[in-house]
């Protein structure tokens, strides 16, 4: 089974492979990947619907000219579908649920480099200090335990669903006081920013997903303009 930590780099490189250019994906792309894999969306659901979407663009694109596709929003309503049409299929099944495998990149010494490097960027927090100060210790002790890990391979893959899950926990509590010391005009900012970076997929996203996609874009943003780090191995480096 596909490694559970592609699932952004899958979703990003069909999306341009299917738009036929180049396009980095956006912050409000980012965010709504990140409230597909909160929600259990299955990544052959993504995948699937992102076909889906670009097939029916591409169908009418022969009868009349069309504006290019430039943002993955305007495949949601598409992916939501293919959940949907994999659940169905399932009949019961958990099609929701991933699993780990394995592979080079995810070694203990380099999650343990991810978590360290987290913590340094938090000790220099301008906001928030105390919830970033605790942030930093608790990352530093997981990235102990990281290199302490057995090695036994299923115990590893079963680490780091507990870990990805920890790290989740964190970014939440790190948000709250984030968002509690932020000044009240900067945050209604970055809602007016996400309001107008969601207004053209307002027909393709029911008002739930609208909700997640817009906290998530805050909170990616709040993040940028204090300089902090996101926790989650999914932005784990390559290199």
């Amino acid at each position: 089974m596909l490694n559970y930590f592609n699932y952004f780099t899958e979703i990003e490189e069909r999306f341009q492979q299917r738009r036929g250019a180049l396009l980095l994906l956006s912050t409000l792309d980012w965010a709504l990947i990140e409230t597909w894999r909160e929600a259990g969306i299955p990544l052959e659901a993504a995948l699937r619907g992102i076909d889906a979407a670009f097939d029916k663009y591409e169908a009418r694109q022969k009868r009349g000219r069309m504006r290019r596709v430039n943002g993955l929003a305007w495949c949601a309503q598409a992916v939501m579908v293919a959940a949907e049409e994999l659940r169905e299929a399932a009949a019961g099944t958990a099609l929701g649920a991933t699993t780990v495998v394995r592979e080079s990149g995810f070694e203990e010494e380099r999650v343990a480099a991810h978590l360290e490097a987290a913590a340094t960027a938090l000790d220099a927090a301008s906001v928030a200090p105390e919830a970033c100060a605790a942030t930093a210790d608790r990352l530093r002790q997981l990235a102990a335990e990281a290199r302490a890990a057995v090695t036994d391979e299923s115990a590893e893959t079963h680490d780091l669903e507990a870990l990805e899950r920890t790290l989740t926990v964190l970014e939440e509590k790190l948000f709250a006081a984030l968002t509690a010391a932020a000044p009240e005009e900067l945050l209604v900012g970055l809602k007016e920013h996400a309001a107008r970076e969601l207004a053209p997929y307002r027909s393709r996203m029911g008002a739930v997903q609208l909700r997640q996609v817009e906290r998530q874009f805050v909170q990616k943003q709040l993040l940028v303009h204090y300089n902090l780090p996101r926790l989650s191995l999914f932005y784990m480096s390559q290199q």
